[in-house]
């Protein structure tokens, strides 16, 4: 499909209008709706040294809340899809983290943390290189 598709025309077009408004996507045109309430966002991709398994997202989920001071709510939910791979989730008491990994079309993996609660980013991104052994590693925070 490409970008001047009937489909992307019309998902373009949904985009654009809410509530007969442009959507703001563009970084300039992002502003803070609840600047009282503390949002603070961190992904986390990298390549693992091995294939990454059911528990060892649980158990890295659960020691990832330790290491950022969240408190664990109920044990990390994982689910594999055949086409997709592993998924994980953890909730927190505030917010949470998903965990996503792939072997196929490569070995991959992203971290989504989003919390209402501040952390050091410079914590999670060394903990989650070292538990994945993971090379090469990037994060980007908001």
């Amino acid at each position: 499909m490409t970008s001047s598709s009937p489909a992307s025309e019309l998902v373009r077009h949904r985009l654009l209008r809410s509530a007969d408004r442009p959507l703001a996507t563009a970084a300039e045109d992002w502003r803070d709706l609840a600047p009282e309430i503390l949002r603070q966002r961190l992904v986390i991709e990298g390549v693992p040294a091995r294939p990454v398994d059911d528990g060892q997202i649980r158990r890295y989920l659960s020691a990832l809340s330790r290491e950022v001071g969240m408190v664990q709510l109920i044990e990390p939910v994982t689910h594999r899809s055949d086409l997709y791979g592993w998924a994980g989730w953890i909730h927190w008491e505030t917010s949470g983290a998903h965990f996503y990994a792939w072997e196929q079309p490569r070995l991959f993996f992203s971290v989504d943390l989003y919390t209402c609660k501040a952390f050091d980013v410079d914590t999670a991104v060394a903990f989650t290189r070292d538990w994945f052994s993971a090379a090469p590693l990037v994060a980007k925070s908001f």
